[in-house]
């Protein structure tokens, strides 16, 4: 069984090594110092991005209890496209990104319309430490403790009308930041825009993401708010979000826009289903020399399988 209770899991078995947590006991209390003495503090923590310990996280009943990834891993490899179309430019190049101020507006089909400052966000609810695996089309995977609440409190918030039946997010388009939206060849119609529908949003186990290892998001990540929904390919959690609208007619994704054949909406971790050119069926753990097998819904079918009760996954994928 791969989800387990906050009573049964120990906290040395969801940290990585004792470096990181000397080094997040550090942090926390450098960071409670001058929040308490220094003036400006608040609003000039982006200066340090995943350097800043965020508060009062709690265990989560949804982590998996396999070895987590390094924080190097993490936050050296990964996809982000804004960025650069190789595994390594997020990391080189994702430094420049301000991160505050930053604000999400939240609209479309809801009584309650508002734009957030991401600290207020931040606040919404309290914050949980999640253990997910991240499974990517591409075939490789990690698993990365990732800190944030269920996008259902936020949804509840703003209280949907009953012509919401999707939920829409869009990114930051800023190409004097991001250098991958100044890209001629090869590059996505921007701004990024993912969604999911609305019980897949209101599902427990999607979550809006502040962070991971205990620290505000680093910037190759999607610092400073983004998506998590683990049962789905790593593009469908979009990252850097400043728009969440709710709508009546299924959004077209970037990936699906951008090549209909390859990429559908729903992007379900479905081992059966092969990409047009390369298989699914097994992934590589960073990390890991030898492949393992994909898991159904990356694991978590026991959760959401309900969810595509009825439907053909091999047409809506």
């Amino acid at each position: 069984m791969l989800i387990r209770k906050p009573s049964d899991i120990k906290r040395s078995e969801i940290t990585d090594r004792a470096l990181y947590l000397n080094r997040r006991q550090f942090i926390q209390r450098a960071a409670a110092v001058l929040a308490a003495g220094v003036p400006g503090w608040h609003g000039a923590h982006a200066a340090v991005p995943g350097k800043i310990a965020l508060p009062a996280i709690r265990k989560s009943a949804y982590s998996t209890n396999e070895p987590l990834n390094s924080l190097k891993d993490i936050t050296t490899y990964n996809n982000f496209y804004e960025f650069g179309t190789d595994k390594y430019s997020p990391a080189r190049l994702a430094k420049s990104l301000r991160t505050r101020p930053w604000t999400i507006k939240v609209s479309g089909e809801v009584k309650r319309p508002k734009t957030f400052d991401v600290d207020e966000l931040i606040k919404l609810a309290p914050l949980e430490e999640r253990v997910y695996r991240l499974r990517c089309v591409e075939a490789w995977s990690m698993v990365i403790p990732w800190v944030g609440f269920p996008l259902s409190e936020l949804i509840k918030r703003v209280e949907p009308t009953g012509n919401a039946k999707y939920v829409e997010f869009t990114t930051l388009h800023d190409p004097e930041q991001m250098p991958g939206q100044r890209a001629i060849f090869g590059s996505l119609d921007w701004p990024y825009v993912e969604g999911l529908r609305m019980d897949e949003a209101m599902h427990p186990l999607a979550i809006l993401g502040f962070g991971l290892y205990g620290e505000v998001l680093p910037n190759p990540n999607g610092a400073p708010v983004r998506i998590v929904v683990p049962w789905k390919y790593g593009f469908k959690s979009a990252k850097s979000i400043v728009a969440i609208r709710f709508v009546e007619k299924e959004p077209v994704n970037s990936w699906q826009k951008a090549n209909p054949r390859e990429y559908g909406f729903y992007s379900n971790v479905n081992p059966a289903v092969d990409h047009p050119r390369w298989s699914q069926a097994t992934e590589r753990r960073v990390g890991e020399f030898f492949k393992r097998r994909t898991l159904m819904f990356n694991g978590y079918a026991e959760q959401v399988a309900q969810l595509y009760s009825g439907m053909d996954l091999g047409k809506y994928y």
